[in-house]
């Protein structure tokens, strides 16, 4: 992708979750929900604080988070449907490595 975010914004991917709930029932594709957790493609390098000095962000490529339902502005680029929004409206981050060994336990 050739797409480089500006300032504290981010480019997300969101993350398909299943369409079957734990007690094995099949949602169907109209009564799911936008899922609110995604991947991070792209960072922008960071907001400027008064000083004029860049303020790296929290965030980096690769990290799952979690984002408001109604966060972001949706774009397609490259043929892929993606969000930009800025780093303010991410919730959190998701350590997938603390849920890696609790199921290896």
């Amino acid at each position: 992708m050739k797409f480089r975010p500006l300032h504290s914004r981010v480019v997300i991917r969101r993350v398909e979750q299943e369409g079957k709930t734990t007690g094995g029932i099949i949602i169907p594709d109209t009564a799911q929900e936008k899922p609110m957790e995604g991947e991070i493609v792209a960072v922008g390098p960071g907001a400027r604080d008064e000083k004029g000095t860049v303020v790296p962000l929290d965030v980096k490529k690769g990290d799952r988070i979690l984002f408001g339902k109604w966060s972001g502005s949706e774009v397609k680029l490259d043929g892929e449907d993606l969000l930009i929004m800025n780093e303010s409206d991410i919730m959190g981050v998701i350590d997938t490595s603390g849920v890696a060994k609790k199921k290896a336990a």
